[in-house]
């Protein structure tokens, strides 16, 4: 796994799942014990300290549940909440074309749409930056923001408002790792031809 598959993939780990989850248990431990700044690839340290201070997984799950869960959760986790005239047709025809297996039910959650981000990384097909940018420029970008911000204010955990801002940080810099990709990709089939 790359760098930017081992973000998407982390992230939309933490925002996909419960803390209380049997797969977010061991990353939590990881971040508590300082193990994941090691190979976290973004120059994030402070963050990730502010994160590993914040691990408490009954408090975790208490904030992950009233943020994103419970009837009326202060912060809806899908996009189609946040994108004006959207429904999840859009994301599941996109994915779906890119040849991403999808369970029934919605494809536009936030974290979700980070784990698709890693199952393109993951498929290495030739255009594959192209499409990860236009998931993250179409897809997620355009609402991620403003899901962040209500996060962060809404949060009552250091951890999930530091995750909020995070977030928001490693998604600048991956979009601009995937521009720099698609840009030397471009230069060398121009000194290619």
């Amino acid at each position: 796994m790359n760098e930017f598959s081992l973000v998407c993939r982390l992230l939309g780990t933490l925002f996909n799942r419960s803390p209380d989850d049997e797969v977010v248990v061991p990353l939590l431990t990881m971040i508590e014990q300082g193990k994941l700044k090691p190979h976290w690839p973004l120059n994030q340290d402070a963050l990730l300290k502010c994160l590993q201070q914040g691990v408490d997984v009954s408090a975790l799950t208490a904030d992950y549940h009233a943020l994103f869960i419970e009837q009326g959760g202060s912060v809806s986790p899908w996009r189609s909440s946040h994108v004006e005239n959207e429904n999840d047709d859009a994301v599941r025809v996109f994915l779906q074309q890119l040849g991403m297996p999808l369970k029934a039910g919605p494809a536009d959650h936030f974290g979700g749409l980070l784990l698709a981000a890693s199952w393109l990384e993951d498929q290495a097909q030739e255009d594959e930056s192209a499409a990860q940018l236009a998931l993250f420029d179409q897809l997620l970008l355009p609402w991620s923001d403003r899901f962040l911000g209500k996060m962060e204010s809404h949060a009552t955990t250091a951890f999930y408002r530091t995750l909020a801002l995070l977030t928001r940080e490693a998604l600048e810099a991956l979009r601009e790792d995937l521009v720099e990709y698609e840009d030397d990709a471009v230069e060398q089939e121009s000194s290619e031809e």
